[in-house]
């Protein structure tokens, strides 16, 4: 039997990058997905996401436009995955990433980083674990970073919207694995994905080489060993795993 078979997951920002390769996946073991995300059409190009999965892996999925900031979007995506069969996995995905100059970021920046990276997430994990306990159990998985690990002076407001989102995996783990939720936090390192090479050009800018020598691997990564990782954490291989960070950074932080 597929890992997730007969399972049924919300991936926040799930139309590209990581979040897309999360939701394939899933697929790909079997589970029905619902993307909630602001944008329907990926950045990298391609069908929309619900519709790659429907026709390549013949499950089935569906997409709500979400703002994560939005506790309403969110509980339109817990719905949507009661349609299609109650909610078993919940992935916080959605994010966005950016450098700054601390003493330069005015509070209208402050709060759009803070909305999606900790807003999101907080109450995401509310809709989500109120359906769990429900229904006597559940995964959820908070995309954090390894800037949720470590400091750096030039993502302040980002680190520390990681930072949060650590906490608050831990915090959640203690208070509802009692009720069968296990919650665990994914800290990925340099993923090759349009966050990087976009939003900030750490993959084709001037700073790459310095970047991949802070990497024991001396690589960055792929979104698929995000959504292996994801895969791990959704499945009853990780059973017994709450309340845990797992760095998918090639050895990043961990030297």
């Amino acid at each position: 039997m597929a890992l997730l078979e007969n399972q049924v997951a919300v991936v926040t920002g799930g139309s590209s990058g990581i979040g897309r390769n999360i939701c394939e996946t899933f697929a790909s073991e079997g589970a029905a997905i619902v993307n909630a995300d602001i944008r329907e059409e990926p950045r990298e190009g391609g069908a929309p996401t619900h519709e790659l999965l429907e026709e390549e892996y013949d499950v089935d999925a569906t997409f709500v436009e979400c703002d994560v900031s939005e506790k309403a979007d969110l509980e339109a995506a817990a719905a949507a995955a009661e349609e299609l069969g109650g909610l078993d996995v919940w992935v916080n995905n959605a994010g966005i990433f950016r450098g700054e100059e601390f003493t330069e970021v005015t509070e209208d920046e402050f709060d759009q980083l803070m909305d999606i990276n900790v807003k999101g997430a907080y109450f995401g994990a509310q809709v989500a674990i109120e359906r769990m306990v429900e229904s006597g159990g559940g995964s959820l998985i908070n995309l954090s970073s390894v800037a949720g690990l470590e400091g750096s002076g030039d993502f302040v407001t980002y680190c520390s919207s990681k930072g949060a989102v650590r906490l608050m995996t831990y915090s959640l783990a203690d208070k509802y694995g009692p009720e069968g939720v296990r919650v665990n936090a994914i800290h990925p390192g340099v993923i090759d994905t349009e966050m990087v090479s976009d939003d900030v050009p750490i993959i084709g800018g001037e700073s790459e080489e310095a970047f991949r020598q802070q990497v024991p691997l001396r690589r960055f990564g792929k979104p698929q060993d995000i959504g292996s990782a994801a895969l791990f954490l959704a499945s009853d291989m990780s059973s017994y795993v709450n309340g845990e960070s797992l760095a998918v950074d090639g050895g990043q932080t961990n030297t």
